[in-house]
């Protein structure tokens, strides 16, 4: 992607804002799923000056069903409750990054981007392209003022199961996990696209040559006339984290998609939902739900 856009920030123009005063609200999304805590620690070992560190699991979901997946959406009250804590007002810039290249920190964009925030990016190669480039890590706790921002959610498309294996039925369902991932289960008729596929060696997006050219390779009849959603095309990871960057790469190329947030451990949760394996998307649900 070019060093810019709407959707990222790269690494000259973030040092250049924070030396020269126009400092966003930068955001520390860090987290492994397979460390609780990890992201707190990891933002005590060292961070982007002036940077925030939030807790994905705590503050960016909620405690749910296991139907409803690992990462149910946060109550809107408690995520507006939570970026006045970050220091967000109306008019702040936004910049959320990670150890993963976005891969966690699209969360935060998707989030806020879906509870009306417009100024919202991610910082393009995460925290290693940072320090990658020779910009210093503080040790130094971070106390924003509280901000005044007034989230209006919603403004973001999402789907549910159904709608997910409507969009599956139709081959406009993207799986966003590995490949490995997707070949021990997938909804039935979604396609796999690794969103860490969209990076390259050093941890950056592609170029947004490479981007159209792989897309096109893998929607070749273009967006449909007649989605059967709220957009031409949905996605989904193992919990609704993953599947967030995949939609803020999609942005970047103007190419809308739904998000289905419960994703993979709300559908294989419910013991009325098929699992296809292997590396093919596997029967229509619709021959699966009628036995065909």
């Amino acid at each position: 992607m070019p060093e810019t856009s709407h959707i990222t920030i790269g690494v000259a123009e973030l040092a250049d804002r924070l030396r020269d005063g126009r400092r966003p609200v930068l955001l520390d999304v860090r987290y492994d799923p397979q460390r609780e805590g990890s992201g707190h620690a990891a933002f005590a070992q060292g961070h982007i000056p002036g940077a925030v560190h939030v807790d994905l699991p705590g503050e960016l979901a909620r405690p749910g069903r296991p139907e409803e997946g690992r990462h149910p959406l946060p109550e809107p009250g408690d995520l507006q409750a939570s970026a006045r804590r970050w220091g967000i007002n109306e008019d702040s810039d936004i910049v959320v990054y990670d150890a993963r290249a976005g891969l966690s920190a699209g969360r935060a964009w998707w989030l806020l981007r879906w509870a009306g925030l417009e100024s919202v990016r991610i910082l393009d190669g995460g925290l290693g392209a940072w320090t990658a480039s020779g910009h210093p890590l503080s040790l130094e706790p971070s106390a924003p003022l509280p901000g005044d921002v007034v989230l209006t959610p919603g403004r973001l498309p999402v789907i549910d199961a159904d709608q997910a294996a409507e969009y599956a039925r139709r081959g406009l369902l993207f799986d966003a996990r590995g490949t490995d991932a997707y070949e021990r289960g997938h909804i039935p008729g979604a396609l796999s696209l690794p969103a860490a596929a969209n990076l390259g060696e050093a941890g950056t997006l592609l170029d947004p040559e490479a981007l159209r050219a792989r897309y096109a390779a893998l929607l070749p009849g273009g967006q449909p006339q007649r989605p059967p959603g709220p957009a031409p095309f949905a996605v989904y990871c193992g919990s609704g984290v993953a599947a967030a960057f995949q939609v803020s790469v999609l942005a970047a190329l103007d190419i809308p998609v739904a998000l289905y947030p419960g994703s993979w451990s709300a559908w294989s949760a419910d013991p009325r939902r098929e699992t296809a394996l292997g590396p093919g998307p596997g029967p229509d649900p619709a021959d699966l739900e009628s036995g065909g």
